[in-house]
């Protein structure tokens, strides 16, 4: 489930449409979390599909670190992607803001930590990075772990309007990672092995 303080606009017609934000969304607020509505196909679910299922399967998608992929029911499934993203996912199926952002932003993810199969060229941001590779991951995941750490220190002083969708476990593991009591897991466990 994406964030309530968003909606879909279209953004160019290089890159589509994508999800805005419409109000203030403080770093450390949970933008997106994995929800019972979401729908979750193993591999060979998505190989028993026709090829136009399977095209779309692959444009809306990302892979979990188990190699299933997922399709959120909501706005979510049109966040796109930027290697300055200011999203970030966590080993926990939640993303959260790794800085603040703004009304009239486009919440974006870096799709290097979303497993895809195939590389991809794209659109120049005059970083470095060009290309989304399948292995972004077991690269770049220390960065994306000091910019989870950074905003994990705000997760429990600002509002959390998706909290009621979190288990009363993984909010008590949250709770012991502000007070420090557990260390916060590496990005890099989302990573899926299999590709």
């Amino acid at each position: 489930m994406i964030h309530p303080h968003t909606e879909l606009r279209f953004i160019s017609d290089e890159i589509g449409h994508g999800v805005v934000a419409t109000k203030l969304i403080p770093k450390g607020t949970i933008t997106w979390v994995q929800d019972q509505l979401d729908l979750v196909l193993s591999p060979a679910q998505v190989n028993n599909m026709s090829e136009d299922y399977q095209k779309i399967i692959e444009y809306y998608t990302f892979r979990n670190n188990k190699g299933d992929y997922v399709l959120c029911w909501d706005l979510a499934k049109f966040v796109n992607h930027s290697f300055k993203s200011n999203c970030l996912t966590t080993p926990y199926d939640f993303e959260i803001a790794i800085r603040d952002i703004y009304p009239g932003e486009e919440l974006t993810d870096d799709y290097g930590y979303l497993n895809i199969e195939k590389p991809f060229k794209a659109k120049d941001e005059g970083t470095d990075r060009k290309i989304v590779y399948p292995d972004d991951l077991l690269n770049y995941h220390k960065m994306w772990d000091e910019s989870l750490q950074q905003a994990f220190i705000h997760i429990n002083a600002v509002n959390q309007p998706l909290a009621n969708f979190l288990s009363s476990k993984m909010q008590q593991k949250i709770n012991k990672i502000d007070k420090g009591e557990t260390a916060l897991d590496s990005i890099l466990m989302c990573y899926y092995e299999g590709k």
